[in-house]
């Protein structure tokens, strides 16, 4: 007994120092959403006072209220456009992505190879380095002031063309000639068979291009002209410009508004993430 006791201690000195390191990595991301949930339901008084509170002494709605109830601004406005942009922009790359995924993956074709670096390529190119150009092309479709300009340029994903391919190699070549034999088209075999056995990669994909949307703040700011097309993000600085002073307890609670959607999402879709990155054998 005291030797396996002595085997254990020194199993645990041992691995003392790498789960002291895991834990400062949690803490660190983990603490700043503990912060800003505990400062969204604090009094203003209570988020201004030193020495700071780690815990509400008082719960208290006053921020959240006094964000939704700004005045001259609609947040169900801004809720809406958030929504109809996240969402069109994911349909509009599953349109998008699936078709051509799926002929790089399972089609020969002149310049295939060329077309695919140049997919490659554009995961490497910033979005900041094209707005100019997207943005005057917008301006001469005149479109500044709909909500296509922060759709339409986000269709084309380069990685989820890149990763969806990687999806569709994985399904074994049996299985659609087998598909083939039956005289299935090429639809019928994304839609029945692709689709599904790929499906933690296309929910992964989904779930990546719902938070770079949904958090985006630089390319709204750059292609809309009017409050009428402009997302959550930028309706929160708007709110923030109109009070006085800095309300830690409203920008908590605003950052508040912006982060459970994303939070929700990923809770029930994390698990496709792992399955997504990982070889799916066919039984």
């Amino acid at each position: 007994m005291q030797e396996e006791a002595r085997r254990c201690l020194r199993r645990f000195i041992r691995r003392l120092p790498g789960d002291l390191l895991k834990l400062a990595i949690v803490l660190c991301f983990v603490f700043p959403f503990y912060w800003m949930i505990c400062t969204a339901f604090k009094s203003y008084a209570e988020a201004i006072r030193v020495p700071v509170t780690f815990w509400p002494e008082q719960f208290s709605t006053d921020g959240i209220t006094s964000i939704l109830g700004a005045r001259n601004v609609d947040v169900l406005q801004y809720l809406t456009n958030s929504v109809l942009i996240t969402f069109g922009t994911i349909l509009l790359q599953m349109i998008i992505l699936i078709p051509a995924a799926y002929a790089f993956a399972r089609f020969r074709f002149f310049g295939k190879n060329v077309y695919f670096a140049l997919v490659l390529l554009a995961l490497m190119i910033p979005m900041q380095v094209t707005y100019i150009t997207v943005y005057l092309t917008m301006a001469d479709w005149n479109l500044l002031g709909t909500l296509w300009p922060q759709i339409l340029p986000h269709g084309a994903n380069a990685f989820g063309i890149f990763l969806l391919r990687q999806g569709f190699k994985q399904v074994p070549d049996e299985i659609i000639e087998s598909a083939q034999m039956d005289s299935a088209s090429q639809l019928q075999i994304i839609l029945q068979i692709m689709v599904p056995m790929c499906k933690s990669s296309i929910l992964t994909i989904m779930l990546f291009s719902f938070v770079g949307t949904w958090n985006n703040y630089f390319w709204p700011l750059v292609m809309t002209n009017s409050e009428a097309v402009r997302p959550l993000t930028m309706m929160l600085v708007r709110v923030l410009d109109s009070e006085l002073g800095t309300r830690w307890n409203e920008i908590m609670a605003a950052n508040l508004l912006i982060v459970i959607p994303v939070l929700l999402v990923y809770v029930f879709t994390s698990g496709k993430i792992i399955k997504a990155f990982t070889y799916n054998g066919i039984k």
